[in-house]
């Protein structure tokens, strides 16, 4: 039986709805049982959470991992930095996006150290983000920067259907040109390598075309399939990689959700995002895979939802599915 790991929750933006989908995912008896949690965020904030979505937990302030005691009636939070007393919720904070920076930055250290064998992610804003001058499109750029990866993506799970990304946070045009036969190949490699550890015995994978119908041999768009793809694809099956397309984007994803594939490598941000987020945004995972120190990271996969932060209503079964998703690909 897999040894509970400990997987450290950054609170992310104080000002969304992180505080309180932690505290709600946290009061889940089911989660003590796989995982040892430990939040890294604001002692004070997340009482005012406990407060607002009257559950009777207690919050216990930590300066190491090594302090926390493990009680499903107990939430053990890292103090790092202080959150104005006064913070309100839903509303832009340039020291909300400060502090969300400096938990995940904490969260990473952690976990090169291996104090913490997980990193699961509550939503920041990035805009707040950007104001408090840490210039990152997301999550996933500040954790290629801090664990100084150069070949890692972005993975979204949802259930039936699970997706990753040749780019992600670039414009449509910018996003085309990035797109190289070795950056195919990589990401095929990054998916092959994710699902075998996860318990797939040989991941299916299937390419997405950049072109509608996949440039239907070379009647749509200039030979991007052809030039950027293919070769990529070839290179992964010359390695045993069951590796499949390119194939219409329209009905890649209906045929994998059926279960002809295990996994789809969509080519921008929104090809692949869309499908997962038609399936439900209380059941979808972001998972940056690739990280170097074998640092692993989900997340939720919805913002930071300020028009409705503080108001005891944020659903909290993304991040519930995050932390499992956390549990399964941390390290033995």
């Amino acid at each position: 039986m897999k040894k509970q790991p400990i997987i450290g929750i950054t609170m992310g933006d104080g000002a969304g709805v992180g505080p309180e989908i932690i505290v709600k995912a946290l009061a889940d008896p089911k989660i003590h049982e796989e995982c040892k949690p430990l939040v890294i965020g604001d002692v004070q904030r997340l009482k005012q959470a406990i407060l607002l979505c009257n559950i009777p937990l207690k919050i216990q302030r930590i300066e190491s991992p090594e302090e926390a005691e493990f009680d499903k009636n107990i939430i053990n939070c890292l103090q790092v930095g202080k959150l104005p007393a006064d913070l309100p919720f839903g509303e832009l904070s340039y020291e909300a996006g400060k502090h969300a920076y400096l938990y995940v930055e904490k969260a990473v250290e952690l976990a090169k150290k291996k104090s913490i064998n997980a990193i699961c992610t509550a939503p920041l804003n990035k805009e707040a983000l950007q104001g408090a001058g840490y210039k990152y499109p997301g999550h996933t750029e500040i954790l290629a920067d801090l664990t100084n990866t150069e070949n890692y993506s972005m993975m979204l799970s949802a259930p039936n259907l699970k997706v990753i990304h040749l780019t992600t946070h670039l414009g449509l045009k910018d996003a085309i040109e990035a797109i190289t036969p070795e950056r195919t190949y990589r990401v095929l490699r990054l998916a092959h390598d994710t699902l075998l550890r996860a318990g797939y015995d040989t991941p299916r994978i299937a390419v997405c075309g950049i072109n509608p119908h996949a440039g239907e041999s070379g009647l749509f768009g200039y030979g991007e399939e052809e030039n950027q793809l293919i070769p990529g694809i070839e290179k992964a099956k010359s390695e045993g990689i069951h590796a499949e397309g390119p194939y219409p984007a329209d009905t890649l994803f209906y045929r994998t959700v059926r279960g002809d594939f295990d996994i789809v490598v969509a080519c921008y941000h929104d090809q692949g995002h869309a499908p997962v987020k038609v399936l439900g945004l209380e059941a979808g995972v972001n998972i940056t895979v690739g990280l170097n120190h074998e640092v692993i990271r989900t997340s939720v996969d919805h913002g930071t939802a300020f028009d409705i932060a503080g108001k005891n209503i944020a659903d909290a079964r993304s991040l519930i599915e995050a932390i499992a998703s956390a549990v399964d690909l941390a390290p033995e």
